[in-house]
């Protein structure tokens, strides 16, 4: 609690004593003087709100230091009560008056009447400090309104106009203060908002205060963005309002950006995809073609060749699925697709296929499976072998001599699950330390010039490290500049329990290709080239066929004959693939209108796989295929067709 100073001046100390020992209480700072000078002075440097003040004092006397007082403006607001033991003659008490003094004390002092005074001029005191503090206060806030950005006003409830308001208005919506005084609010909005103005107003009813966006007129009848924030009191609406013009620019260009940016990444996925499609379907012939020349007798050499051509198409097919899955990941839209799989067979075949690569080099290529590795198991068996594949290629790209090893362990099994590692190691040129943290790094490479010495994209081993990670698992490595690396990775995996003829890859290729009985297919392929390849392969199956161009033709020989399954190209002339099997959803009855489709499309992105599927395609053959994952579908739709399934 702030103490009020009171004063007491008087020629005898022994006055003083008295006084101060009869008015003397808590809510008050007694100061006390002898003499006038001293008064003065204490009077101007401390905040002295009652002066009790002897008249008959030597030198100065009391209505002498009350005139001083009350003419100096820092004290002239002390409130003076003149202590006197002269007569009570009017004459004395209109001269005291005269000089500023409120009241009279009469020696001999009377201590009721003077504490009862002396009680009431403090709390008279009291309250002209406060009104002083609250004076000062309200300066202060003028000040800040008249300066403030914001534009502020009163608005009454009723007439809803507007009472008060600070210049900021000008510098807001153009007008001057005087222009809007008295001046009704809607003068400031539009007359097809006012409803939504109002309503935002009806807000308050539930709420001390409101907040709200809302565009007001200025003097060129433009609209300017404002935030609006509105309380209510005693009938009158109190505005605070800020200009939101640079705000709502800023969220428009947002907007604009990230329209602009999914306008350039659909651009790009278009790209992709059209890319997809040129790239891919040239590589399916040439990997099928590679794939029938395998069928047939050829020399040892030739041989060597077609494994070549087959290594370099699968090569090719690697950079293209990298840059493809890299864009994929990158727009969230990449999937896992899980199956059951022979993770024993996967393994040997990644090396079967690099071993070519191992040979040129004249590198040991190893492959190490501990027994506890599930033979069976559930997971996406295409993104396994892309990571086995880049880091075996890696790896060879990067030895000279020595060996490379691929090694599969168990390091913990919960129930029907196994955590499997996987290594892969190699005798080569290792990765540098001020290399090592970014080796993960998409277009990244171990050293400088490693791309012109070793060829390479640098999107390998940072694909790789997103396709462990996307499955739950972990990727490290070790290295030794100058004697090699050791790249592991862990990833979890569901057993499967093996029964013959469910598994999806199984390891007598040979008993799975074997030829079908009274099987028909038509061939929807507008490529020459994948129309031989596939229908070389279905010949092999014995399976027959009718080969058409086009999903008018699809349609015309619908009509005319019956097909167990379709071979549907998503691209062709006249009528492209997703509208033909619509088509044909819509317009046949029976067997005919249910008949198996095939999607055999080059398009990779998973839209457009289910896009196929929406439009009543059973499966997505994605190109290029090798026979046996045809061979896997067509052994499901006559195992159904069979009433095996």
């Amino acid at each position: 609690m702030e103490k009020i100073n009171v004063l007491l001046v008087d020629d005898k100390e022994e006055n003083l004593i008295a006084l101060e020992a009869l008015i003397q209480r808590d809510d008050i700072h007694i100061i006390k003087t002898i003499s006038a000078n001293d008064a003065l002075k204490l009077a101007w440097d401390q905040s002295i709100s009652l002066a009790l003040i002897d008249v008959q004092m030597p030198n100065i006397d009391g209505f002498e230091l009350a005139e001083m007082l009350k003419s100096n403006p820092r004290t002239k607001d002390i409130l003076i009560i003149f202590v006197t033991a002269i007569s009570k003659e009017s004459k004395y008490a209109v001269k005291g008056l005269s000089t500023g003094a409120i009241d009279y004390l009469y020696k001999p002092l009377d201590p009721s009447t003077t504490l009862a005074k002396v009680d009431s001029f403090i709390q008279l005191a009291k309250a002209q400090r406060d009104i002083k503090n609250k004076n000062l206060a309200l300066e202060r806030y003028s000040v800040i309104i008249a300066n403030s950005a914001d534009l502020i006003c009163v608005v009454d409830e009723e007439s809803k106009k507007i009472e008060e308001l600070n210049p900021a208005v000008s510098n807001i919506l153009g007008f001057s203060v005087e222009e809007l005084m008295n001046q009704c609010v809607y003068t400031l909005i539009e007359e097809t908002s006012t409803v939504q103005f109002d309503a935002e107003l009806e807000q308050l009813q539930n709420h001390r205060e409101h907040t709200f966006e809302f565009q007001l007129k200025n003097k060129e009848g433009e609209l300017v963005w404002t935030e609006c924030r509105v309380t209510y009191k005693q009938k009158k609406y109190f505005f605070n309002i800020s200009d939101h013009t640079l705000q709502k620019q800023y969220e428009q260009r947002l907007i604009s950006s990230k329209e602009e940016a999914i306008e350039a990444r659909m651009v790009k996925e278009r790209f992709l995809a059209n890319m997809s499609h040129e790239l891919r379907t040239p590589l399916n012939g040439i990997i099928g073609i590679a794939n029938l020349l395998k069928q047939t007798p050829l020399e040892e050499s030739q041989r060597q060749m077609i494994n070549l051509l087959e290594l370099s198409s699968q090569s090719l097919l690697g950079v293209v699925n990298d840059i493809l899955d890299l864009s994929k990941i990158a727009s969230g839209k990449f999937s896992l697709m899980k199956k059951e799989i022979n993770l024993h067979h996967l393994l040997r075949s990644a090396i079967q296929l690099m071993q070519v690569k191992a040979d040129e080099k004249l590198l040991d290529l190893n492959l190490e499976i501990d027994e506890n590795v599930p033979r069976y198991v559930e997971t996406d068996p295409l993104r396994l072998n892309q990571i086995l594949m880049n880091l075996l290629s890696n790896s060879i790209k990067f030895t000279q001599k020595g060996h490379v090893t691929l090694r599969a362990k168990v390091i913990e099994e919960n129930g029907n699950v196994a955590t499997v590692q996987f290594e892969v190691e190699d005798t080569g040129i290792g990765i540098q330390k001020e290399r090592r943290e970014k080796i993960f790094e998409l277009y990244e490479q171990a050293e400088e010039d490693t791309s012109l010495k070793y060829g390479g994209t640098g999107l390998g081993l940072g694909i790789v490290k997103k396709l462990v990670e996307m499955q739950d698992g972990e990727i490290d490595f070790e290295s030794e500049y100058g004697k090699g690396t050791t790249f592991s990775f862990t990833l979890q995996f569901k057993r499967i329990a093996h029964h013959e003829g469910q598994l999806i890859v199984k390891t007598d290729e040979k008993e799975l290709l074997k030829p079908f009985v009274d099987l028909k297919a038509l061939i929807a392929e507008d490529n020459k080239i994948n129309q031989f390849i596939v229908a070389k392969v279905l010949a092999g199956w014995n399976i027959g066929y009718d080969v058409v161009e086009d999903g008018l033709e699809v349609l015309e020989k619908m009509k005319a004959n019956d097909y167990d399954f379709i071979l549907m190209d998503t691209y062709m002339p006249n009528l492209g693939g997703y509208d033909t099997t619509k088509r044909i959803r819509k317009e046949f009855d029976g067997e005919k209108k249910d008949v198996v489709i095939i999607s055999m499309s080059a398009a990779v992105l998973e839209e457009e796989k289910k896009a196929a599927l929406d439009a009543g395609m059973n499966y997505v053959l994605t190109k290029p295929f090798i026979p046996q994952d045809l061979y896997r579908i067509v052994a499901t739709i006559n195992q159904t067709i069979k009433g095996e399934l």
